[in-house]
C-alpha cells in the first residue's frame, strides 16, 4: 500500500482504455449519422409492397372491440410491436433510450437496447441502458454481437448483459457486412454455431438472433435453430443499410468505396419472413427491416410474423421528443386497427389464418 495509506488507483491499459473509447465514439458516430445522413437503402425495398390486402367493404365488427394484443416469448403485449435494437453508450443515446422505454412501459411494447459492448468494456456507461427501472413490465432484449464470441466474449459476458438490464432474452445480432465494412471490423466468424449452441444450452434466458438488415434465409434460420436459438429477427434489407452507415464513417477510401457497393447487398424483409416460416412453422418470429408504418407491420403479420420491429421510425421520434413518440406508437396502433378493421378479422390471429393478403402478379 502507498505511503499515507491511500490505495494507489490502476487505469485500464492503454490499449483496452483506446478500445472503449473506440467504441464509445462509434456509437456516437452511429446515432448521429443515422440522424442526418442518408443512409436508407434506396437499391432494394423490404417486398411488401408486393402484397396488398384485400378490403372488406362489409366487415361486421365494431372498431373499438378489434384486438391487436400477442404474447411473445411468454409476456403479453398490447400491440404486435418491437421497439428495436438501437443505441447506447452515450449521453443521448441515455435520453432516446429512457423515452422509448417510458413509451414502451405505456403501450406494453417489447423493446430491446443497442449492442451492449460498450458497457461491458466501461460499465460507467451500464447506465445507459439499463432502463428496467422505468419499464418493470415490458420484454425486454439485452444485445450482443455473435461476432464478440470470437474476441474474448463468452457466457460471463453475456450474462453481464443480461443482468444489467434485468433482460427477458438475450438478442445475439449477426452483421457481417457491417464488420467487413467497419474499419477494423471483426470479420471473424469461424465456429460460431457452436459457441451459440454452447450459450443456449447455458443462458438462464432465451436466444434471438438476429440480423441488422440483411436477412436471415430460411436456410440459416434453420441452422440457429438447430443451435437451440429460440426466436428468430430476420432484419431484412430495405431500411437502414449499415454498408451505408460505416461508409459514411470511414477514413479510408477503400472501406468507404467498399460500404457504397454494398449499400444494397440483403434479402429482403417479406422473403425473409416467408421462407423461415415455411421450413420453421412454430418459431417465434420477428419481423424488422425497413418496416416504417402500422401498414406494413400488418403485411408482416399476415406473412407469418408474430411481431414487427421498427427502429428508424422510433429513434426519430424519440430524438425530437417524448410527444413526438407518443404520437408515433399512437399512429402506429391506429393504422394496425385499421388494417384488422377493413380486411374483417377481429385479432391477429384471424389475420394471419385469413386470406386477406395478396402477392401482386
Amino acid at each position: 500500500m502507498p505511503v499515507g495509506g491511500k490505495i494507489e488507483m490502476i487505469n485500464p491499459p492503454k490499449r483496452e482504455f483506446l478500445i472503449m473509447r473506440e467504441t464509445q465514439t462509434r456509437k456516437a458516430d452511429h446515432l448521429r449519422i443515422c440522424l442526418d445522413e442518408d443512409v436508407q437503402c434506396h437499391a432494394l425495398t423490404n417486398g411488401l409492397e408486393r402484397y396488398r390486402f384485400t378490403h372488406c367493404c362489409l366487415p361486421e365488427l365494431d372498431r373499438s372491440e378489434i384486438d391487436i394484443s400477442t404474447n411473445f416469448l411468454g409476456k403479453q403485449l398490447g400491440a404486435p410491436l418491437l421497439i428495436s435494437s438501437m443505441t447506447g453508450g452515450t449521453e443521448l443515446a441515455r435520453t432516446i433510450n429512457y423515452r422509448l422505454a417510458e413509451v414502451a412501459q405505456q403501450y406494453k411494447l417489447a423493446m430491446g437496447v443497442g449492442s451492449q459492448r460498450v458497457a461491458v468494456e466501461n460499465p460507467q456507461v451500464g447506465s445507459t441502458f439499463a432502463v428496467r427501472s422505468l419499464a418493470p413490465d415490458i420484454l425486454l432484449f439485452a444485445n450482443l454481437g455473435a461476432v464478440q464470441l470470437n474476441y474474448d466474449y463468452g457466457l460471463d459476458e453475456c450474462r453481464r448483459a443480461i443482468e444489467l438490464l434485468e433482460a427477458d432474452a438475450l438478442i445475439l445480432h449477426l452483421n457481417p457486412l457491417q464488420e467487413c465494412i467497419q474499419s477494423k471490423g471483426d470479420t471473424n466468424f469461424r465456429g460460431l454455431l457452436d459457441k451459440i449452441a454452447i450459450l443456449c444450452n447455458k443462458l438462464p434466458v432465451p436466444v434471438i438472433a438476429k440480423e441488422v438488415g440483411n436477412g436471415i434465409s430460411a436456410a440459416m434460420a434453420q441452422k440457429l435453430l438447430e443451435a437451440g436459438v429460440t426466436a428468430i429477427d430476420v432484419a431484412g434489407a430495405g431500411g437502414t443499410s449499415w454498408a451505408k452507415v460505416e461508409s459514411e464513417r470511414a477514413s479510408d477510401v477503400l472501406q468507404r468505396q467498399l460500404g457504397i457497393t454494398f449499400a444494397g447487398w440483403g434479402l429482403p424483409t417479406a422473403e425473409c419472413i416467408t421462407t423461415t416460416r415455411a421450413v420453421a412453422p412454430t418459431v417465434p418470429l420477428i419481423a424488422s427491416g425497413g418496416l416504417r408504418n402500422g401498414l406494413e407491420v400488418a403485411k408482416a403479420i399476415a406473412l407469418g410474423a408474430d411481431i414487427a420491429g421498427l427502429a428508424w421510425p422510433f429513434l426519430k421520434a424519440a430524438h425530437e421528443s417524448a410527444d413526438a413518440l407518443d404520437a408515433l406508437v399512437q399512429l402506429l396502433i391506429a393504422e394496425i386497427t385499421t388494417v384488422l378493421f377493413c380486411t374483417g378479422n377481429a385479432t391477429l390471429s384471424h389475420l394471419q389464418n385469413s386470406d386477406s393478403l395478396q402477392r401482386l402478379r
